[in-house]
């Protein structure tokens, strides 16, 4: 298990805590997530909500994680060197969420891991893909933008990746990036929050903050 998940999941502060069987209802809330497995600061999202994951499911919150191509939605190539203001800034958020986290030189292709998450969308399966593709990146320095990376993780989870037609899944992947653009997605990551692209992310007790709210406004009558 990772070093920053299970192990260092918590709870942000009693008076957030305490509202959240107050919120949470038996229909559940959906709030899309678009993510790049590239970003360094996508990483650091989904280590901070995976700590959070009791007090968000106590709330009725469904996060739907979608992968998102940057490059296309006008960010990085891959290959490209991140280094200067972009590098610091995603180390400072790392440092300062409390995510340890081994940053990459370059962009990442991250085209092909997220045809996979594609075609295991709606599975267990795609949570442990999320997972490992993470852990590959960004704590063992592995190159997903390389296909037999993507193989050798595939099979780390018993899947064959060779019968996903990921090169269809990579139209997907188009297609679903255009679309999160006309929808205001400007960036990775981002929680939509009704018409509100929330982009980014914060300290857990500001994050259940922030989805508490929105909670009790679908909800109101």
């Amino acid at each position: 298990m990772p070093p920053n998940s299970t192990n260092r999941r918590e709870r942000a502060d009693v008076n957030v805590s305490s509202r959240l069987l107050e919120l949470g209802g038996n229909v559940p809330v959906y709030v899309p997530v678009y993510y790049d497995f590239a970003s360094t600061i996508c990483y650091v999202a989904h280590r901070v909500m995976d700590r959070i994951r009791d007090d968000v499911d106590a709330l009725g919150i469904d996060l739907v994680w979608r992968p998102i191509d940057l490059g296309r939605l006008g960010g990085w190539r891959p290959g490209a060197v991140v280094d200067g203001a972009p590098r610091e800034n995603a180390q400072r958020v790392a440092r300062e969420l409390e995510v340890a986290v081994r940053m990459p030189p370059a962009w990442l292709d991250s085209r092909s891991a997220h045809a996979v998450a594609i075609a295991l969308a709606g599975t267990t399966t795609e949570i442990s893909w999320r997972e490992r593709v993470w852990c590959a990146v960004f704590e063992e320095g592995r190159d997903i933008g390389d296909p037999a990376e993507i193989e050798r993780l595939g099979l780390d989870l018993g899947i064959d990746v060779g019968a996903l037609a990921v090169g269809d899944r990579v139209t997907e992947l188009r297609r679903a990036t255009d679309a999160a653009r006309d929808e205001g997605v400007t960036g990775a990551p981002t929680f939509v929050l009704g018409r509100f692209p929330f982009a980014g992310i914060q300290e857990p007790a500001t994050m259940l903050d922030l989805l508490a709210r929105y909670v009790k406004k679908q909800r109101s009558p």
